[in-house]
């Protein structure tokens, strides 16, 4: 034992302080040596390879819980502990990728709460000529719907996106957006409302961008917090939505309405 080294020593040779010496001492995953006749606890070789397997182990992201059993085990019970070890370094590597990812999404705050492909659907809005503000709260409507009615977007969006290619439909909703600065009693309300829900009418796959995001249950309720968040509040544009939905509603659709299921 005299030609032992100090836990100092120990420590430095290992690549650990003292103070984890004398913590995995502790945790019983290394015994503490015997005292020589000076008083000093000497490390030998057998020691100084128990530290370096233990800081290993720790160092590969095994649990201070785990380490003792397994620098107990025999070979099949340590390569078998090993490779559950390494599945769960997977896993957590994998999730923080994921948090990674989130972080860049964050960047981009339409990527950080939408798809790829509704954020270029969005931007396909803006190259159309929708005004910026339309398409901001077509946004919102948008984290709203994926939210409350997660299993219906993806099919949302491939109705949204024919409704781009409409070019009639285009110039309809800018003149939807026009509107709302009207005066609530404008003839012309009544005869865009009727245009658009004719324009609506006529095409299925159109009409299910209205349709396609109804809940199952609490279909009024969400179909309101969607289809009408971020509406402009003048009577112009109240006034219009009613309409159009009346008219759906007189062709059969159904258009949940105040106090419906």
């Amino acid at each position: 034992m005299r030609h032992g080294v100090t836990i100092g020593q120990a420590a430095a040779f290992v690549g650990v302080t003292v103070k984890t010496v004398r913590h995995y001492h502790k945790l019983g995953l290394v015994e503490e040596p015997a005292r020589d006749s000076s008083g000093y606890r000497r490390y030998g070789s057998a020691d100084l390879l128990r530290l370096v397997q233990a800081r290993t182990l720790a160092a590969a992201g095994v649990s201070l819980a785990e380490i003792g059993p397994l620098l107990d085990a025999d070979a099949a019970l340590f390569a078998a502990a090993l490779a559950d070890v390494e599945r769960q370094l997977d896993e957590r590597i994998e999730e923080l990728i994921g948090r990674r990812d989130m972080l860049h999404r964050l960047a981009d705050g339409d990527r950080a709460l939408l798809p790829d492909r509704a954020v270029a659907l969005l931007k396909r809005m803006l190259g159309l000529g929708f005004p910026a503000d339309e398409v901001a709260a077509t946004r919102e409507g948008w984290v709203l719907a994926k939210a409350l009615v997660p299993e219906g977007f993806d099919d949302y969006l491939t109705h949204f996106e024919h409704a781009l290619d409409d070019t009639r439909l285009a110039a309809l909703g800018k003149r939807v957006v026009e509107a709302a600065a009207w005066e609530p009693d404008d003839p012309r309300i009544a005869e865009v409302a009727t245009a658009a829900a004719d324009h609506y009418l006529a095409d299925p796959v159109l009409l299910k961008t209205v349709t396609g995001l109804q809940a199952r249950t609490e279909a009024a309720t969400r179909y309101t917090l969607i289809a009408h968040h971020g509406q402009a509040p003048t009577p112009a544009a109240a006034r219009l939505t009613e309409l159009f939905e009346s008219k759906l509603r007189a062709a059969g659709v159904h258009i949940p309405g105040p106090g419906s299921r």
